[in-house]
């Protein structure tokens, strides 16, 4: 009995699977499972993950840019005693 048959006409897709198969040597199908599977993972992950995990993935993002070294502490903006200048 051969194995069921799946049926997509795009050619972006039929592309991808063909770079992606001469890059690994693996088959178009296996590929294809495994792509599959990788989406599933994540798309599980991300169901189980609390909303403000999102802000923390923000956080993080725009952290990166920030130079190494800077605070937000403004502390020129206040004297010894806290108050501003």
């Amino acid at each position: 009995m051969s194995e069921p048959q799946l049926s997509i006409r795009s050619a972006k897709a039929k592309e991808l699977a063909q770079a992606l198969a001469r890059r690994t040597g693996m088959p178009m199908n296996k590929l294809v499972e495994q792509a599959l599977e990788h989406y599933d993972s994540e798309l599980r992950l991300q169901k189980n993950r609390h909303p403000i995990d999102a802000v923390w993935d923000l956080a993080a993002e725009g952290r990166r840019t920030v130079p190494a070294g800077t605070t937000s502490a403004h502390d020129e903006l206040y004297d010894e005693n806290g108050l501003p200048h």
